[in-house]
């Protein structure tokens, strides 16, 4: 489900490189993004009614743009997603001069002279073939001569930049010093073709989207999420509806595509009782303290509404609809046309270090928040660890307790003053360069028609990063319209005849395996799980 402040749809999953890196901060954000759906926070205003602002300033653009966000609660919508990924600036803005972008010949700047001075080489002998003369003949000795000139030229030039580094006496050209200077965040010829491959065989033939509607004041959001890959010889498709009824705080998702995997990894019995069936499950089993939930919402809230009036206004502007299509890397082609029908557009642009301050401090509110309130969640005498064997009981209460944990661990690695590692460091260098972007388009008449959130995921071997783009787009609930056209009319809505409980067919399923039962890999994943070895005991 997708939503103006996009802290949700986006923000927490991705908060960065270092946040996608870090598998506590991934799952903490997981958990929260699942709490917050299931207790229907997620809304997003189509009745901003406010008049288009006269003077198109930084300030004004915060302050409309915070206006339209804190108008989101108990507004009904229809909304589509839609993300791409591309690399296409890590192949089609390379000049074949020796510039700044140039690819080098080799990936190790201390080959490069050398591996430069091989390919010219080969390359003439080709010539000389087609040619049908000898590379030795008289024909090509300006050219080999010029070879040898410019290698030598390129080893002493490599030495004297090595040796500038302990003696700022000697002397380096201009070109050769910009060049081993800026080695790192040049291509190879190698990488280019890689990246090539990349984004004809993969990226460009995917898309991935979802779809659905969100009613807060009837307890009920749907999403249809699809991942499509269409290449020439090859289409597929694959569809997962989910229901969530926010109301009884469950989450109901489509068997179909777990049913085979359950059957081959675990069920050997299931044979096609899951067909045509949704999956059950609760997220409150009744352990939860009494108002979490509702805590939690007014915790995310208050949290966005910090750390939005924290952010400076050099962070927002205004941006004429039309030059949208001249944004550089270019946006989808297929995105564009809904964005260039707006009216107004406001747009917010982050840095990685801003980003990732932003998303530390809304994690810290929402923890002083909530342990503040429910300090029966917070277990101070027992730090969280990633593969904690100690938890005797999978329940919601359990669950807040490790997303709590994970919070503060998240938070106090974040604050320690330590010395960076190499890895560290490298890591630092890719994100220097990254940035998000985050488009609200207006119409006439104010309503938030959709966002775009673009960012960039560095890449280790080039100084362009791939791009991310994601548009989700707003529009009234019609009731014409079915939440899943893939499903039967009669399953459009879970209920008890049509769905699963999956806690209750963990239970079923456990005592089969109890009796023995079950499949080898069953059993064995069984065997290591704290969980199961207390329920079962031996299974073996």
């Amino acid at each position: 489900m997708k939503k103006s402040h996009q802290i949700i749809a986006s923000h927490l999953p991705s908060a960065s490189l270092a946040s996608v890196l870090n598998g506590n901060r991934l799952f903490a954000g997981a958990m929260v993004t699942g709490a917050l759906l299931l207790t229907g926070c997620q809304s997003t205003s189509l009745d901003q009614s406010n008049a288009m602002t006269a003077k198109q300033t930084p300030v004004a653009a915060k302050t409309a743009l915070a206006t339209a966000l804190q108008k989101q609660h108990r507004q009904s919508f229809s909304y589509h997603s839609n993300l791409e990924v591309s690399n296409e600036q890590q192949f089609s803005d390379i000049d074949t001069k020796i510039d700044a972008k140039a690819p080098v010949a080799s990936g190790y700047i201390d080959e490069y002279c050398e591996d430069t001075h091989d390919q010219a080489y080969a390359a003439l002998i080709t010539q000389a073939e087609a040619q049908n003369k000898d590379i030795l003949a008289a024909d090509y000795d300006a050219q080999r001569t010029v070879l040898k000139d410019t290698y030598l030229e390129c080893t002493d030039a490599y030495e004297a930049w090595v040796e500038s580094k302990y003696d700022s006496e000697i002397t380096v050209p201009a070109s050769y010093q910009q060049l081993f200077d800026n080695y790192d965040d040049r291509s190879t010829a190698q990488d280019i073709k890689k990246a090539k491959l990349l984004d004809a065989y993969v990226l460009k033939p995917l898309s991935i989207n979802a779809q659905g509607v969100y009613q807060p004041m009837a307890g009920k959001a749907t999403m249809l999420a699809s991942v499509q890959y269409q290449a020439r010889n090859h289409q597929s498709s694959v569809n997962q509806p989910i229901y969530l009824d926010l109301k009884n705080g469950n989450i109901y998702l489509w068997a179909d595509n777990f049913a085979m995997f359950n059957s081959e990894l675990l069920d050997d019995k299931l044979g096609t009782k899951w067909r045509n069936k949704w999956l059950k499950l609760a997220i409150d089993d009744g352990t939860l303290p009494k108002g979490f939930g509702s805590g939690l919402i007014k915790s995310h809230f208050a949290a966005l509404d910090a750390t939005f009036d924290a952010a400076p206004i050099s962070q927002f502007d205004y941006v004429a609809p039309n030059t949208l299509a001249s944004l550089s890397p270019k946006l989808p082609s297929h995105q564009l046309p809904a964005m260039l029908a707006s009216k107004q557009v406001i747009r917010r642009v982050q840095s990685a270090e801003s980003y990732e301050q932003f998303y530390q401090d809304y994690m810290r509110i929402i923890y002083e928040r909530l342990s503040q309130r429910y300090p029966e969640l917070v277990k101070e005498s027992e730090p969280y660890e990633a593969s904690d064997t100690n938890a005797k009981k999978f329940t919601s209460k359990a669950l807040a307790q490790q997303m709590l944990a994970m919070i503060k661990n998240d938070i106090d690695s974040g604050s320690e003053t330590i010395a960076e590692t190499t890895a560290e460091k490298t890591e630092s260098a890719m994100l220097a360069n990254a940035e998000t972007q985050e488009l609200y388009g207006f119409d006439k008449g104010g309503q938030l028609k959709w966002q775009h959130l673009r960012s960039e995921l560095p890449s280790e071997t080039t100084s362009n990063n791939m791009v991310i783009d994601v548009l989700q787009q707003y529009s009234a609930v019609s009731a014409k319209n079915m939440a899943f056209p893939n499903l039967p009319s009669d399953v459009q809505v879970p209920n008890a005849s049509n769905s699963i409980d999956v806690r209750e067919y963990g239970s079923e399923l456990m005592q089969y395996y109890r009796d023995g039962n079950g499949t080898a890999m069953g059993k064995m994943m069984f065997s290591v799980m704290p969980m199961a070895k207390e329920k079962l005991g031996s299974v073996d």
